[in-house]
């Protein structure tokens, strides 16, 4: 999201660790006071995962002023944010695009993206990321055909299965909201 201007120091085994630093730094400051959007009665305003960074509001004013204060302070630190790589989604039952803007530069509405392994859309569901899953695993399973199909004790390939096949298939599973749909196609995958 974020890069340094003017000279980039050569990678160190610690350099990884000062990004960090200089990073959390940069959000505690910007992020100070801002927000209210509740989780489980926790008030979270980012979502952080390396060099990734993810703000969340309950409203477009309020998304947009985290950013520009997030901008500002991060200028301070000789840091510019990256507006291509930077986008924008409202989770919403009926989602509509929101108009967030960098140094006048319109931000890029997207329906979906996929974090950290999983794929979030616009409508809060997770009836796509469960597809994705599901064609990963078909994938994982035809690349692993001769062995699932061998001539393996029958138990033994169960238990390759259940490791290689379903670990694929239900990762983040436990983050899933399943509607009856969702099962069917969890239910059609098995057989």
């Amino acid at each position: 999201m974020f890069f340094l201007q003017g000279e980039r120091p050569s990678f160190t085994p610690i350099s990884p660790i000062l990004f960090n630093l200089y990073s959390e730094c940069l959000t505690k400051e910007a992020l100070d006071g801002l927000g209210d959007f509740k989780v489980g009665g926790q008030i979270i305003q980012t979502v952080k995962y390396a060099d990734d960074l993810v703000l969340m509001a309950k409203e477009e004013t309020v998304l947009q002023g985290t950013i520009d204060r997030l901008i500002e302070i991060g200028r301070c630190y000789g840091m510019e944010m990256n507006v291509e790589k930077t986008k924008v989604m409202k989770i919403s039952r009926q989602p509509t695009p929101v108009t967030i803007k960098i140094d006048q530069k319109q931000l890029e509405n997207v329906k979906c993206f996929k974090y950290l392994g999983s794929l979030l859309t616009d409508d809060g569901r997770c009836t796509c990321e469960i597809k994705s899953r599901i064609a990963m695993a078909k994938a994982a399973f035809s690349k692993k055909k001769n062995l699932f199909t061998s001539k393996l004790d029958l138990n033994l390939r169960k238990k390759l299965v259940k490791c290689y096949i379903w670990s694929i298939a239900l990762y983040g599973a436990e983050t899933w909201t399943l509607r009856a749909v969702d099962e069917k196609h969890l239910e059609s995958f098995e057989m």
